[in-house]
């Protein structure tokens, strides 16, 4: 009989989900993927409590479960970038995505989701991005929201955080305050939830980190990254081919799809620490904010045009765009006004950044100094 291997991911504020596989890749994976921001250890598949995602490489189950969807009038959806079809009835959610060759059994009552799959790689892919949404039911429900922002703390738990619509900046700030010093709590999305204390406490969302050439390559990240990707060093699986053929070929200019939508080179959580020297943070205290814009050309400097935390700002499920709430993980929860009021009465800055890293880099220094 094989060995049933199980690593337990949890978070600082305690919410758990065990995976389990035949496969250690598997399990290791889900380690990798989600140990950097949240906890994650190995332990005893025997002694496991709570939700569990059971995923394995298993081609017969796979055509099991697609026969359960196909025969019925299943729903269709796109899923982490592949179609999905999906049925429910009482007792579970069965799905499944051909293109990748994955398939899927959500049974609530159990609380164990089942991924199996053709391919080790994809398997392993999706279990650790369904603990992550196992757990961010959980963080839901417990009263967690995600805000789309970028966060940075100090050792004492000190956190900024960075807002905007999409290319305004937040990412860039949070790198280069990373690298200026801070440890870096989220590039994309943070869990953030009003405290009874009247503080706003602030945890990662983990995830790979999409990375421009452009800005890999202001950074001083492309010459090191590449040199790791010519002997051999793989970057995270979702990487388009095209952006692994420009850092092997030497190329620095951005790459786009027909759609507009930038390719970016994909880096694992733990290769933002390995490969580009920033310090990963497990939790924080918002104390500002910073509403930064990118304007090409401009000599960076503080601004004084109002800007204000807003609904946008938060996710939902809802709202959701790569990961549609398939499986019923997610509670149905809007933006709370206690949160919003509390973000909102915090030290703020608005800045204009330019293209020069340095000048850059020197005035969010100056904004963190003025705001804390």
């Amino acid at each position: 009989m094989t060995d049933i291997h199980a690593t337990r991911v949890t978070t600082a504020d305690g919410q758990a989900v065990t995976v389990t596989s035949r496969s250690t890749t598997i399990t290791d994976w889900a380690a990798r993927y989600l140990g950097s921001w949240w906890n994650a250890a190995a332990t005893e598949a025997a002694d496991v409590t709570g939700p569990v995602v059971a995923a394995d490489v298993d081609p017969g189950e796979v055509a099991a479960l697609t026969g359960i969807v196909t025969a019925g009038q299943p729903q269709e959806t796109e899923y982490a970038n592949h179609r999905m079809l999906h049925t429910t009835d009482q007792a579970s959610t069965t799905a499944v995505q051909p293109d990748a060759g994955l398939a899927y059994r959500w049974e609530p009552a159990e609380r164990r989701l089942r991924i199996v799959g053709s391919d080790e790689t994809a398997v392993a892919a999706a279990a650790a991005r369904l603990a992550r949404e196992v757990i961010r039911g959980q963080l839901l429900t417990d009263g967690w929201e995600i805000l789309h922002a970028s966060a940075v703390t100090r050792p004492d738990g000190t956190t900024l955080l960075s807002l905007g619509d999409k290319g305004a900046g937040k990412t860039t700030c949070g790198f280069l305050l990373g690298r200026a010093g801070w440890h870096l709590l989220a590039n994309d999305r943070v869990f953030v939830r009003a405290e009874n204390d009247g503080t706003v406490r602030i945890l990662p969302w983990p995830s790979a980190a999409a990375i421009g050439l452009g800005l890999l390559d202001a950074m001083n990240w492309y010459g090191p990254v590449r040199e790791r990707v010519l002997t051999g060093e793989k970057l995270h699986p979702t990487q388009h081919q095209r952006v692994t053929d420009a850092l092997m070929a030497g190329d620095r200019e951005p790459l786009w799809k027909r759609s507009g939508k930038e390719l970016k080179p994909q880096f694992f959580p733990d290769q933002l620490h390995t490969w580009l020297g920033l310090t990963l943070a497990t939790e924080g205290r918002a104390a500002g904010l910073l509403f930064p814009q990118i304007t090409p050309g401009a000599e960076p400097a503080l601004s004084n045009e109002p800007r204000a935390i807003g609904e946008g700002d938060f996710f939902s499920a809802s709202t959701e765009d790569r990961y549609p709430d398939v499986f019923g993980l997610l509670p149905m929860t809007g933006p709370s006004t206690t949160l919003a009021a509390q973000l909102a009465a915090l030290p703020h800055q608005a800045l204009v950044l330019g293209h020069d890293t340095a000048a850059n880099t020197e005035l969010l220094k100056k904004a963190a100094t003025q705001l804390l």
